[in-house]
C-alpha cells in the first residue's frame, strides 16, 4: 500500500525568512542576548501555576517512550524511536524472527527529524543544526554502519526526496548551484554518488517543481514565470520534448499527484485541480491530450487533494481518497482497503485510524488510532488472519475519560462569511460554568488550517480549566479558493475580525468568561497575538507571542535567496510594500509601530536559529515595549528554530506559559 509517494518533503513556505546558521559555543549569539529574561524571572512565572492538578506538563509534552513504528519492506524488521534517560530519541530495529534489537541511528546534539526505510537493509534520516532547517539527508545500514551524508553541502536547502522503488537511488531537489533555485539530483544511497538530472537556470522564471515517475524519469515540471504565473510542461514520450500543458494564475491549482500506473495509458495521471471549480477536486487526466478523463472525487464544502495507491503487488490500484473536513475523512475505493476499513470501523467506531506502514506484500499493516481524547495507539493488523493486536500506547498516562471534548463550531463573520473552527471544552464548561478562554490563531496564515484531533496544547489548557478556541479565519486553507483568497491583503485586518467574531460567538454560547480571555499563537499566530492586543485591547487579558512577526518591513527584508522568486506572490498575500497605499496599511498592521496600544501583559518566546521568523522580530517588540517601561518576560532558546523541538525546552515553555496565564487570569 503506497501511502505517500514522497518519503520526505520540506514544504515551500512562502513567508519563510532568512536562514541563520546554528551557533557554536564560541560564536556570537543571534539577536540581543541582553534582552532575554533571567532564569529567576521565568522560574517565578512558572510558580504561578498552582493547584491540585491530576496531570503535569510532562504528561502532555514529554515525548513517548517509543514512537514512529515502521515495518521493513520485507516484513522481517520493526523499527521505532525509543527515548533514553537523556531524552534523546534513537532509532532501533527489532528482528521479528529472533527478537534481537539493534540501535541503528543515534540521536546526538541535533534532533532526528524524520526517518524511514530505503530498502530491507538500509534506513534514511533527516537532520538540521539547532533548528535552522538546513536539512541534510543521511543513510545508514540497520546496524548503524555505512553511515553517509547524502547531501554533504554547506548552506544548501533540501527540497523534496523521492525513493525510486527496487533500486539503490533517491531523487532529491536542492539549491546547490544557485541559492535561489532548486535542481534535481539522483543519489545512490549506498555509495553516495550524485548525478544532476536537470538544470534550472532562469532565476526570473525558475522551475519550482519537478514531476518524476516511479522509475525516476523526469516527466514534467512547473515554471513560476515572473513570480505570478505557473506554467506546467509535460514531456511527450514519443518526441521527448517538453510541451506547455497549462498556464495558470499562481492562486489556481493544477497539480499532478501521481501517474495512474494501473492504466495502460502512460499519460494518465491523478490531478488535483480547482481551475473549473472553487473547491479543489481530484480528476483523472490525460496529460498528452490535455483533457479530463473523469472526475474521481469532489466535495461541496472542502478541498480534496489526497489519494493513496497500491504498489505493484496490486497493480497500483487506487486504494482510497482522503480529505480534511470537519474531521479527517477517508473514502475507501479498492476491495482490499474497503475490507481493511470495515474491520477498523467495527473495532474503533468514530475514532480516526490510519494505516501508516506495511511490508511490500501487505501481510502486516501498522495502524494508528486516535481521537480528540486519545493521543494515539499503534495496532498491528494481520491481513491474513484479519486480527488486530495492540502494539504500543503512545501516552498511556492520559486517560480518555479525563480528556476534554474538541467540538467543531461554525459561525457567521460580521460581513457574512461562514467561518469554521473548534472549541476544546473542559468539563466545567460542559457543566454550565463560564471558564477562562485561550484563543489560539494558527500559523501560516495562508493555506493552513486547524483540524479535529488530539491536541496536547488544548488538552493541557483544559487540565487547568481553560477552554481553547481555534478559528479557521479567512485565508485558511481547505475551504476553497474563494475563502482563502478573501483573506489576501487582510492579514492583521479582516482575518483578525474573524478571530474576534469567534471569541464573541463562544462568549454568547455561555462557555467563556468574557473577563478572562487570553490570546496565544505561534508564527502568524504570534503576530495575531500582538495584533489582538493592539486591535482589541479590551478583549484580552494577556497574550503569548511564540516566534511571531512584529514588523512586516523587516520580516520581508529578511527573505532568503531561495524565496526571491516568490516575492511577487508574497506581495499579493500580505502587502505590496512598493505601493505607498499598501505600505501605509502594512505599517498600521505592524505591531512594532503600534506599541502604545498594548496595555495587557505579554510573554514573548523565540528560537534563536529560526529560519522563518528571524529573532530580530521578537527582539524588536521586546525592546520597544521595555523602552516605554512595559515589562515583558522573554524566553529564547539558542538551540531551537521555528518552534521548540527538544523536550526540555518544550517542557519549560509550557510550564512558563501556564504560569503566565494563571498569573493574569487570577488578577
Amino acid at each position: 500500500m503506497n501511502l505517500n509517494h514522497k518519503i520526505l518533503t520540506t514544504a515551500h513556505i512562502i513567508i519563510s525568512t532568512i536562514m541563520i546558521n546554528a551557533q557554536s559555543s564560541t560564536a556570537k549569539l543571534p539577536g540581543d542576548p541582553t534582552l532575554v529574561s533571567s532564569k529567576a524571572t521565568l522560574e517565578k512565572l512558572i510558580s504561578y501555576d498552582k493547584g491540585n492538578f491530576k496531570y503535569k506538563v510532562e504528561d502532555y509534552f514529554a515525548r513517548p517512550k517509543a514512537s514512529q513504528f515502521k515495518i521493513s519492506p520485507d516484513g522481517q524488521y520493526l523499527s521505532y524511536k525509543e527515548k533514553d534517560k537523556d531524552m534523546k530519541n534513537h532509532v532501533y530495529v527489532k528482528d521479528l524472527k529472533t527478537g534481537k534489537i539493534t540501535k541503528a541511528l543515534v540521536e546526538k546534539e541535533d534532533l532526528i527529524r524524520s526517518y524511514g526505510w530505503l530498502n530491507k537493509s538500509r534506513l534514511f534520516y533527516t537532520q538540521d543544526k539547532g533548528g535552522n532547517e538546513n536539512i541534510h539527508l543521511y543513510a545508514a545500514d540497520i546496524d548503524g554502519k555505512n553511515l553517509k551524508d547524502l547531501t554533504p553541502f554547506e548552506g544548501i536547502t533540501l527540497g523534496t526526496v523521492r525513493l525510486i522503488k527496487d533500486t539503490d537511488f533517491v531523487v532529491v531537489t536542492m539549491n546547490k548551484n544557485n541559492k535561489q533555485i532548486f535542481e534535481p539530483y539522483k543519489i545512490n544511497f549506498k555509495t553516495g554518488e550524485i548525478t544532476q538530472l536537470y538544470e534550472n537556470k532562469d532565476t526570473k522564471s525558475p522551475i519550482d517543481d519537478y514531476l518524476f515517475d516511479k522509475d525516476g524519469n523526469l516527466r514534467g515540471y512547473t515554471v513560476l514565470e515572473n513570480g505570478l504565473t505557473t506554467k506546467t510542461y509535460y514531456k511527450d514520450l514519443q518526441t521527448e520534448k517538453f510541451n506547455l500543458l497549462k498556464s495558470t494564475d499562481w492562486k489556481d491549482t493544477f497539480s499532478v499527484i501521481s501517474f495512474n500506473y494501473n492504466s495502460k495509458n502512460k499519460d494518465e495521471a491523478y490531478v488535483v485541480t480547482n481551475l473549473d471549480s472553487d473547491k479543489a477536486r481530484i480528476v483523472l487526466y490525460d496529460l498528452k491530450k490535455n483533457v479530463i478523463i473523469k472526475e474521481v472525487y469532489s466535495n461541496p464544502t472542502f478541498d480534496v487533494s489526497s489519494i493513496s495507491t497500491a504498489e505493484k503487488n496490486r497493480n497500483y490500484e487506487l486504494d482510497y481518497i482522503s480529505y480534511n473536513g470537519i474531521k479527517d475523512e477517508v473514502i475507501p475505493v479498492s476491495a482490499f482497503y474497503k475490507e481493511v476499513y470495515a474491520k477498523l470501523k467495527s473495532e474503533f467506531g468514530d475514532k480516526q485510524y490510519y494505516v501508516v506502514s506495511s511490508d511490500d506484500n501487505e501481510n502486516k499493516l501498522l495502524v494508528v488510532v486516535s481521537s480528540d481524547k486519545l493521543y494515539g495507539k499503534y495496532y498491528e493488523y494481520d491481513t491474513k488472519s484479519k486480527s488486530l493486536k495492540l502494539l504500543f500506547d503512545l501516552m498511556p498516562q492520559l486517560k480518555e475519560e479525563d480528556m476534554a471534548e474538541m467540538r467543531p463550531i461554525e459561525f457567521k463573520s460580521r460581513d457574512g462569511l461562514t467561518i469554521h473552527g473548534y472549541i476544546t471544552l473542559p468539563k466545567a464548561a460542559l457543566q454550565g460554568q463560564k471558564v477562562p478562554l485561550i484563543v489560539n490563531p494558527h500559523g501560516g496564515p495562508q493555506g493552513i488550517r486547524d483540524s479535529w484531533g488530539f491536541n496536547p496544547e488544548t488538552q493541557l489548557f483544559a487540565s487547568r480549566g481553560y477552554a481553547t478556541l481555534q478559528v479557521n479565519f479567512r485565508i485558511s486553507g481547505g475551504y476553497g479558493k474563494e475563502f482563502q483568497t478573501s483573506g489576501y491583503k487582510q492579514i492583521g485586518r479582516k482575518a483578525m475580525d474573524d478571530v474576534e467574531d469567534g471569541v464573541k460567538y463562544v462568549i454568547q454560547q455561555g462557555w467563556a468568561d468574557k473577563d478572562k480571555v487570553a490570546i496565544y499563537g505561534g508564527s502568524h499566530g504570534g503576530y495575531a497575538t500582538l495584533m489582538g492586543l493592539i486591535k482589541t485591547p479590551d478583549l484580552y487579558s494577556c497574550g503569548v507571542d511564540y516566534v511571531g512577526v512584529s514588523n512586516i518591513f523587516t520580516f520581508f527584508d529578511s527573505f532568503p535567496e531561495y524565496w526571491k522568486p516568490y516575492k511577487e506572490m508574497v506581495k499579493q498575500i500580505w502587502y505590496d510594500l512598493d505601493n505607498p497605499e499598501e505600505a501605509k496599511i502594512a505599517k498600521e498592521v505592524s505591531p512594532v509601530f503600534q506599541i502604545d496600544k498594548i496595555k495587557k501583559p505579554l510573554f514573548v518566546v523565540q528560537g534563536a536559529n529560526d529560519p522563518r521568523v528571524n529573532i530580530n522580530e521578537s527582539d524588536q517588540i521586546v525592546k520597544a515595549l521595555r523602552n516605554k517601561g512595559f515589562e515583558v518576560p522573554y524566553m529564547v532558546k539558542y538551540d531551537e528554530g521555528h518552534g521548540f523541538g527538544k523536550e526540555p525546552n518544550r517542557l519549560e515553555l509550557y510550564k512558563s506559559m501556564l504560569g503566565f496565564f494563571a498569573e493574569n487570569f487570577n488578577k
